[in-house]
């Protein structure tokens, strides 16, 4: 798993993850991705390059989420394949993270 950021707009940051996200690749992205929510920024998770997701994952997704509102910030996942979708939505996590098809419309989220 991989984790590559970018500064999208003013309090805005772009986390686009790649690979497998199970527990090792949980493992390998928990500093950067700890640190990237603990700074009060809206974030948006990017995860067209994930390739799998495991309970790991989700439970990855729930932390940063809920790290990221209670420091004030806004948190979002953004264009995941149909199947990681599939997961997100079975586990009930689109009831808890908004989930966005496209960067323009995950950023009008964060307004």
């Amino acid at each position: 798993m991989e984790l590559r950021t970018e500064h999208i707009a003013i309090n805005v940051t772009r986390a686009v993850l790649a690979g497998r996200w199970d527990i090792q690749g949980a493992a390998k992205i928990e500093l950067q991705l700890s640190a990237i929510t603990g700074a009060g920024r809206a974030v948006i998770i990017d995860m067209s390059e994930v390739s799998f997701l495991s309970s790991m994952g989700i439970r990855s997704i729930v932390m940063a989420a809920k790290a990221t509102v209670t420091r004030g910030g806004k948190f979002a996942l953004m264009s995941p394949g149909a199947a990681i979708l599939e997961v997100l939505t079975t586990a009930g996590i689109d009831q808890i993270v908004p989930i966005h098809h496209d960067l323009d419309q995950a950023m009008l989220s964060m307004t």
